[in-house]
This record gives C-alpha cells, sequence and structure tokens, in this order.
C-alpha cells in the first residue's frame, strides 16, 4: 500500500504558492506566539487593534524577501543546505528591515505608535525560523523513513568518500523513484571522521567497511561509488583492485569540478568503473603555448583522420586554431561521422576561425596527394594513415608494403618537394625487433623518414613517435572482450603470458603534439608508456567490472599466439638508447640510421617485388632491408637468414 502511494505521487509535488501561504500562517502564527509570550501569556493585555498594523508590516517585508531569495521555490521532501541557506536570508533581511523602518519612523516622527517592541521582533524571528525549516525537515525525514522502510528489493550501498561529491552522490540516490537504495555508509580515508555521523549515515575507515559488510557476506548484494574529487590515479586504483577482488561492483561518479552552476546530479551519471579508469595516469602536462604559436594560423594535414588516432589527433589540433585543417581518409563514411562531430562539439573553432576541408583520397596515391599537396600546402603533416593489424597483414604482406612503407614514402617526398615545415609520423613498439610483416613495415618507413631527414637537413623536418597499444582503437582487445561479455563469452586471449603496453587515445595524442612541437627534425620519440599489463589480468578485470564471475559466468579461453605475434613488445631494441626530452614522458631513441641512396635503393627492389607479388620475396625483400625482422609463429620464419640471390 505505501509503496503504491509512494509510486503515485513520488512524481506530483506541492504547489509552490501553497508553501509560500504556509509560510505567510507561519509568520502569523508566530507574531501571535511572540506577542503573548512577550506579555507573560495574558492575551487581554495585547492591543491588538494596534499590533495588527504591526503584523501587516511584518508581513508586507517578509512576503517581498520570500519573494526576492525564492525560498518558497523547494521541493520540501529533498529540503538541502542552500534551501534552509535561502530561508534564513529571507527572514532575517526582513527582520532587521522591519526593526530599521521601526525604529526610523518613531525617532523622526517622534511618536511611539510606530515603534515595534524589538523583543516581539526577535522572538518571532527565531519562532519563524524555527518552525518553517522545522517544518520541512520533519516532512523530509517522513519522506525518507518511508523510502527505505518501503517494502521492495534494495540496493545496498557504501559511498567511498565524505566529502561533498559524496553527499550530493547519497541524496541523489534517496531521492530516486525508480530504485530504492540503502545507504550503508561512507567510507573515507580520514581518521578522525572515523564512526562520525553525516547527515545520518555512519562514516567508515575502509578497513572497518569491509570487516562489517563485505567479508562474510555476499558480494552481489553490495555496490562501492567512490566519490572523491581529486583523487590520484595510482590510490584510485588501489581502492578499485581491493573490491575487485572481493568480487564488488564499483562504480563512480562524474567530479562536480568539472559541473558548472547549480548542478544536479543524476543517478545515470553514477557509472561503471571501466578499464580505462583503471589503466589512468596522472594529467599529462604539455606546452600549449609552444604548440600553439606553431599551429595558429597554419595549415595542418591529417592522414588517416577517420580512425582513432587520426580523429583524436583533429579534435586536439583543433584547439590550436590552425587556419585550415585538412581531413584526409579514403573511408567516406569515418570522414562524414567525424565532419558532423566537429560542426557540433567544435563549433565555436569553427566558421571565422578554423576551416575544414574534407579528402577522401588514398595516401598511396602519388597524383592525388600531388594534387592536395600543391593546392593546400600544408605546413604540418600528422601521418597517421597505415594498417596495423597484425595477423591479417601476416596474409596481406602487399598492402602492408604498399600502404605503411610506400604510402609513407609518395607522402615524405611531397613534404620535402612543397616545403612542409614538419612531418610527424606515428609510428608502433611492433617496428621494435619486429617479429611481424606490420611491424617491420613501420619499421622501414621509420628509416626512410630519418634518411630524408639526414639528405635534407635544411628542408622539412622528420620526426617519428613511437608508443604501444591505445585503449579502444580500433581492432584492440578492449573493444573485442567487451563484445565478448556482451555475447555471455568466451572472452579470447591468445596466450596466458602475453603482456602489452596501453595507453589512452588522448593521452598518446597529446604526446604526438608535444613530441611533433619540440622536434628538430630526425628523433624517434619513445613515449613512456607506464607498468606493462597482462592480457589475461586485464580480461580477468573487465569481467569483474561487468558484475560477471570468471569460470561461474564467463570463461576465458587460450587460443595460442597469432601469426607474428609476440609475448611481449618493446618501445627499444638492445641497440637502442634513449636520451631526456624536458618532457618526463617522452625520451628520444638514439637509433642507427640507413643512408638515403642506400634505402632508396633498397625500396626499388622491394618495389619490384611487389610487382612479382610473389608474398616470399617481398618479406624476404623486407628482411633483407630491416635485418633485426625475424618472424615469430610466422609461416616466414623459413625465410629467416636466407639471402637474396
Amino acid at each position: 500500500m505505501i509503496e503504491h502511494l509512494l509510486t503515485k505521487y513520488s512524481t506530483r509535488f506541492v504547489s509552490r504558492h501553497l508553501i509560500l501561504a504556509i509560510d505567510i500562517a507561519v509568520v502569523i502564527v508566530a507574531f501571535f506566539i511572540a506577542c503573548t509570550l512577550r506579555f507573560n501569556l495574558e492575551i487581554s493585555a495585547v492591543n491588538w487593534s494596534l499590533y495588527k498594523y504591526y503584523l501587516l508590516v511584518l508581513l508586507a517585508n517578509r512576503i517581498i524577501f520570500f519573494f526576492y531569495f525564492r525560498s518558497y521555490t523547494g521541493i520540501v521532501r529533498h529540503t538541502s543546505i542552500a534551501d534552509t541557506s535561502l530561508i534564513f536570508k529571507a527572514i532575517t533581511t526582513s527582520s532587521l528591515l522591519t526593526m530599521i523602518i521601526s525604529v526610523a519612523l518613531s525617532r523622526t516622527t517622534d511618536n511611539n505608535l510606530f515603534y515595534i517592541p524589538i523583543s516581539i521582533l526577535s522572538i518571532e524571528y527565531f519562532i519563524s525560523l524555527f518552525l518553517m525549516i522545522a517544518s520541512r525537515l520533519l516532512v523530509k525525514n517522513i519522506y525518507k523513513t518511508l523510502i527505505v522502510n518501503a517494502p521492495g528489493e534494495k540496493v545496498n550501498v557504501l559511498i567511498y568518500g565524505a566529502g561533498e561529491l559524496g553527499i550530493l552522490i547519497k541524496n541523489t540516490l534517496l531521492r530516486n523513484r525508480h530504485k530504492k537504495y540503502n545507504i550503508l555508509g561512507f567510507i573515507d580515508d580520514n581518521p578522525s571522521l572515523s564512526f562520525k555521523s553525516l547527515e545520518g549515515v555512519v562514516v567508515y575507515s575502509e578497513s572497518d567497511a569491509v570487516h562489517q559488510f563485505i567479508e562474510g557476506h555476499n558480494p552481489e548484494d553490495i555496490e562501492v561509488i567512490l566519490a572523491i574529487n581529486d583523487i590520484k590515479p595510482q590510490r584510485k586504483n588501489q581502492i578499485i583492485e581491493r573490491f575487485l577482488k572481493q568480487d564488488i561492483i564499483v562504480k563512480v561518479a562524474p567530479s562536480i569540478y568539472d559541473k558548472l552552476g547549480d548542478y544536479q546530479l543524476k543517478t545515470e551519471e553514477i557509472r561503471n568503473i571501466r578499464i580505462e579508469d583503471l589503466l589512468e595516469r596522472d594529467p599529462i602536462q604539455i606546452d600549449n603555448q609552444n604548440i600553439s604559436r606553431q599551429l595558429a594560423g597554419r595549415v595542418a594535414l591529417v592522414t588517416g583522420a577517420a580512425g582513432s588516432i587520426g580523429s583524436e589527433i583533429i579534435r586536439q589540433l583543433i584547439r590550436f586554431q590552425p587556419k585550415t585543417l585538412i581531413l584526409l581518409d579514403q573511408s567516406e563514411s569515418g570522414l562524414y561521422d567525424l565532419d558532423n562531430e566537429l560542426k557540433q562539439q567544435f563549433r565555436k573553432y569553427l566558421g571565422d576561425g578554423t576551416r575544414v576541408i574534407l579528402q577522401v583520397a588514398d595516401a598511396t596515391d602519388e597524383i592525388r596527394m600531388r594534387h592536395i599537396f600543391s593546392q593546400y600546402h600544408p605546413h604540418f603533416v600528422f601521418h597517421a594513415a597505415a594498417y596495423k593489424h597484425v595477423p591479417l597483414m601476416e596474409d596481406h604482406p602487399y598492402e602492408a608494403i604498399k600502404v605503411n612503407v610506400f604510402g609513407t614514402k609518395i607522402l615524405a617526398d611531397l613534404a620535402v618537394e612543397t616545403g612542409v615545415n614538419k612531418f610527424v609520423m606515428i609510428s608502433t613498439d611492433k617496428a621494435v625487433n619486429p617479429t611481424n610483416v606490420m611491424g617491420a613495415t613501420k619499421r622501414l618507413a621509420e628509416l626512410y623518414v630519418q634518411s630524408l631527414n639526414n639528405r635534407f637537413p635544411n628542408s622539412t623536418r622528420f620526426i617519428t613517435t613511437r608508443f604501444g597499444n591505445v585503449l579502444g582503437s580500433n581492432g584492440s582487445v578492449v573493444p573485442l572482450f567487451q563484445k565478448q561479455i556482451q555475447a555471455g563469452g568466451p572472452i579470447t586471449v591468445t596466450h596466458p603470458d602475453v603482456i602489452r603496453y596501453f595507453m589512452t587515445i588522448p593521452e598518446a595524442c597529446q604526446l604526438v603534439l608535444e613530441a611533433g612541437s619540440m622536434g628538430k627534425g630526425g628523433e624517434i620519440f619513445v613515449f613512456d608508456m607506464g607498468e606493462p599489463v597482462r592480457i589475461a589480468d586485464l580480461a580477468q578485470k573487465m569481467i569483474k567490472l561487468s558484475g560477471l564471475r570468471l569460470e561461474k559466468d564467463i570463461q576465458i579461453t587460450y587460443t595460442g599466439l597469432r601469426p607474428g605475434e609476440k609475448l611481449y613488445e618493446e618501445l627499444l631494441s638492445d641497440k637502442e638508447r634513449t636520451v631526456a626530452t624536458y618532457h618526463p614522458k617522452i625520451q628520444i631513441a638514439k637509433v642507427y640510421s640507413s643512408p638515403f641512396t642506400e634505402i632508396t635503393a633498397s625500396l626499388q627492389d622491394l618495389r619490384k617485388a611487389l610487382r612479382e607479388g610473389d608474398k616470399a620475396l617481398m618479406v624476404t625483400h623486407l628482411k633483407t632491408i630491416v635485418p633485426e625482422f625475424i618472424s615469430n609463429n610466422s609461416m616466414y620464419e623459413e625465410l629467416d637468414g636466407l639471402e637474396l640471390s
């Protein structure tokens, strides 16, 4: 019965005009009580024929300030500190004004009839203030009690963080009409708060909360919501890891510092922890002024613009207000979607600011590329177009060589020919000691742009950036695992010991822009990728983050290493070392480079092999040019050590 009534009337609220009328009635009652107390409960002693005019003056001032502060507009069942503050301001201001008017009139007219006794105003002030606030809090507590005690299934919640965000989350959950929440307590790292009460909810230390609510209980019955605004990524990971080990669902709310104005949190904004949250690192600090100085008012060309990396580079580039941004990709649908996104989310940078030009084109089409370079004369080129899927490129070496090597060569040659200032190439950690065709083609592309930089030292500055896997990119393990979890499994992992470096897409692209701005030409910049991650551990965490249990709800199966894949990736080869830069997350790899004439001759031989269409011949040429290319778990292992006749 109670649940039915709460559901029926939960969306109905008392009219604000009725609340105003009740507040006016409270003032009248308070004034009557104040007069009675002032005259020692002798009602007949009060000169009501005079005091009714005092009441009218007081009422007029009260109503004026009720309207001014809008103290009657709050939803009574959700009365907050802000609501009580408005009542306090309205009552206090109107009382002070009444007092001032009374004293001023009595003195200027020398007539005591205008003087309202200060004692009556003071008593009425406290009674009105108490009744208005207490009545609202009483209604709020009655409603809260009915909600908490209403029949039906409830979600038990621990809120980690007893600050402003934690209180906001508590109130948001308790007023949710569609789902019932039972707030077990707050958890806070501040020992001085332990076992104290905050808005009727007890605050616990982490260990006390785990002992009281989690150990020995069913983990499926409890959720933990992380509610700390400024938390270090390392500490955040520690908290999440501890609860994940207990099979507890962990959620997170958006920081209220990211919101403007009178922000109202919605229950839907409290989301499950994502794997990206576990790999989060301290925010990257980049030299925005230096980047802006180089890019503002210039023309920038981004190849592979519709891809994960290319599109994020564009999102970050557009904030530095280049004169023109050329988005080049052969995917028409991808470019169309990106163009719509830019028009919606970056409107203030477009129009009179940055001009965005779409170019549906193939980076390996030399004639088309020549037309684009000749027409727009870009100052900066960010080359992100590439084939990157290792097993696919093992089966298609022709495409890998055509795009990753000769596509890069076409663009790099045109950059020199048309006077491009900087050419930034996006490489990969798979180019280090490559064990697959894709990695070898990217290493050869690195060699070519380096040789070109050495051959024309006073022309275009060629800069290479090398990093590992990026979370959420097309074809990465995270979207694959998410699809497999949604399908009920199994999750497929190639090997229990395989490890990879991970970085978020925005993080990687920030470092690309920073490296591009600091590069003088010829460098291969290596990014700090953090600690390597076991893919099996990643899969297990994603299962737990989805609220599922390994083996019981979903399985992990090991399929074996794919063609060309190795257990671990490297950012440097055994023969390479690094030199620090002014940025703590960027280093310069000191690598060997080949003379331009030698690389050019080798590429001519490789091009002939492409015309032959023989996979083995192509890969053999590739191994000759990149001697550290030793195939692993691949059909090309038999070609290792062979020499071309």
